[in-house]
């Protein structure tokens, strides 16, 4: 965890607030315009988007404030369910990372396999100056990377590296500026078979460049390969400068490619851009880069997303970036716990690390506010707790509704705790959110640094109870028994939040684990949001929680934890929302915690199913 200096930040501060003064200046009550970029607490390039498990998992460059060049030492990771709403997971991995590598923390990508995630980014070598590929893994898609070689996993100083697996397995790896390289990668994901192989850069594969006798192709850099209904993909940053977004498809992996054109024309105040590609959820985004923020351009960009749809014959249509963004989907759920760092829009915030795991909103001043787009309040909601941190003598939460100077529902006092890091909860209460809204948090006090939060969450009328008794393990074992075999303790000396966690041992199955008894409890047919934080003894066990449903004789398991949220400190949060339903009689339904496989002993904590 960093030492907050709430002293050396005016600079990214000001950008974030002038973009959000833009932002405000575009709303009215009960109309939200502006959420493209994604994320405006700091400068993002290279966006590399990843589906899994439920998430978007977007992994991007950091452009350094004030840059002149391609200054950039980090990588960072953001993930949403809904498009609209992004999680900021900090910085899993850096140039420290690899130790041979000495600068230029430029674009790259992340796939999963085979339980682990692959990131390939280019970067100097420190031996020789010249650019080569390297090759970090984790166990989650949120970190921490380690360096799977201690070596350059490939290299002929390009860059822009992309990954891609074909339908019968086979990895590819692509890069190059200015050629177009590839590499078969093998099943490991860290070596390859043979050698690297140059694709033919035609007019007729990539389109023509005039004026240029060295570079006769628009092919400039970014390639990013996927394959389509029997068709394959390579959507590339063309003709620099300033570069536009164009494509060219093929039969095969490795072509012979056929340029098919514009996708994204020149456009966004920045001199480079950057493509990537993904379905999520019935929908086609397009992720970009421009210069779009207070501050931005060429060396200080911003990532943007757009929905779009392709064209009956499977070509791209013309996508224009838009201040707009994709389309939320779905809503947020107020009555569950939420991350302060899972944000639409920020104005003059930032974010670190979290003493508590995570990461927590900081250098709050008066005036600063995150906005939370879609929030579902339901019949209404009674009252609002944040958990909050203060070095000084704190402020106030502004619990407001569509705008940053929308209808006030309540406000919350922080008092000073001692410390940045000293975390307390504060309550008060709501009156008036009800319904679907934007949720806006204005921090408000005295001057300089105020206060920091780390997660927020309402309760009401609207709010579902959690159907766990002692979800916070702070009783013991009470509520809770075994599913299968294994041994249930209270640890006092290790836990998520409060005084302990609860301890499983002795399992025989992937299967045992901690559970309880909820047949009583269920609504047939009603969505449910579950949120467990795990931690693993000994080993790193995939968790996930389950409820078994017996109802007419037959016993189905449904997984409720999809999807990853954040792994820090060796606390994993496994969060999903599933709609349960049954045929018959409902004879019995347990909750429980497992593993995919092995038999670990692992602690659980803040476990909630409502």
């Amino acid at each position: 965890m960093k030492v907050q200096d709430r002293t050396t930040t005016r600079g990214r501060r000001a950008i974030a607030w002038l973009a959000s003064m833009a932002c405000v200046l575009a709303l009215t009550p009960g109309t939200a315009t502006a959420d493209n970029p994604i994320v405006q607490h700091i400068y993002t390039a290279d966006p590399a988007p990843m589906v899994h498990d439920g998430r978007v998992y977007l992994y991007t460059g950091h452009d350094e404030d004030g840059s002149t060049y391609f200054t950039m030492r980090e990588w960072r990771v953001f993930s949403s369910a809904d498009m609209v709403n992004w999680t900021d997971h900090g910085s899993p991995m850096s140039l420290a990372t690899f130790a041979w590598a000495d600068a230029n923390a430029w674009a790259g990508q992340v796939i999963a396999r085979n339980g682990k995630f692959y990131w390939y980014v280019p970067v100097r070598q420190r031996s020789n100056g010249q650019m080569v590929i390297g090759v970090a893994v984790a166990d989650s898609p949120t970190g921490p990377f380690r360096d799977a070689l201690g070596r350059p996993l490939v290299g002929n100083n390009e860059i822009d590296p992309h990954a891609f697996i074909d339908d019968d397995g086979q990895a590819y790896l692509y890069w190059g500026n200015p050629g177009l390289w590839y590499v078969r990668l093998n099943p490991d994901m860290i070596s390859f078979s043979g050698s690297a192989t140059r694709i033919p850069l035609t007019t007729a594969g990539f389109g023509t460049r005039t004026g240029n006798a060295s570079r006769p192709t628009l092919y400039e850099e970014g390639p990013w390969v996927f394959k389509r209904n029997g068709l394959y993909y390579n959507v590339f940053a063309a003709e620099c400068c300033s570069e536009f977004l164009a494509y060219s498809t093929a039969t095969g992996p490795t072509g012979p490619w056929t340029y098919r054109g514009t996708i994204m024309p020149r456009q966004g105040a920045s001199f480079t851009n950057h493509a990537g590609v993904i379905d999520f959820q019935g929908g086609s985004y397009f992720f970009y880069h421009n210069g779009a923020l207070p501050g931005g351009g060429g060396y200080t960009r911003s990532v943007a997303v757009e929905k779009f749809t392709y064209n009956s014959n499977g070509t791209f249509p013309t996508i224009t970036m838009t201040t707009t963004g994709a389309p939320q989907i779905g809503t947020l759920n107020p009555y569950v716990r939420q991350e302060a760092e899972t944000i639409a829009w920020g104005a003059g915030i930032e974010t670190e690390a979290s003493s508590e795991g995570g990461m927590n909103v900081g250098w709050i001043e008066n005036g600063d506010y995150i906005k939370v787009k879609g929030v579902a309040f339901g019949a209404g909601a009674t009252a609002f707790s944040a958990r909050v941190a203060s070095a000084t003598s704190g402020g106030r939460i502004e619990v407001r509704l569509d705008s940053a100077t929308g209808p006030t529902v309540g406000t919350c006092t922080v008092g000073g705790t001692g410390g940045w890091q000293t975390w307390t909860t504060t309550t008060c209460a709501v009156s008036g959110a009800t319904g679907t809204h934007d949720l806006y948090l204005r921090f408000a006090g005295g001057s300089g640094n105020l206060f920091n939060i780390n997660w927020w969450q309402f309760s009401g009328t609207a709010g579902s109870a959690n159907l766990l008794t002692n979800g916070d393990v702070e009783n013991g074992t009470t509520g809770w028994g075994v599913h299968g075999s294994g041994t249930l303790a209270r640890n006092t000396t290790v836990a998520h939040g409060g005084g302990g966690s609860l301890s499983i041992t002795g399992r025989t199955g992937a299967w045992n684990g901690p559970g309880q008894d909820v047949t009583a409890r269920l609504t047939n047919g009603k969505s449910y949001t579950t949120n467990v934080w795990v931690r693993a003894q000994s080993g790193t066990p995939s968790a996930k929680a389950t409820l078994s449903l017996t109802a007419g004789g037959t016993t189905s398991y449904l997984q409720l934890t999809p999807a990853v949220g954040v792994t820090v400190n060796g606390w994993t949060l496994l969060t999903g929302t599933t709609t349960v339903s049954w045929s018959g009689t409902l004879s019995n339904a347990t909750f429980y915690v497992e593993t995919a496989q092995g038999t670990d002993s692992f602690l659980v904590d803040d476990a909630s199913f409502q």
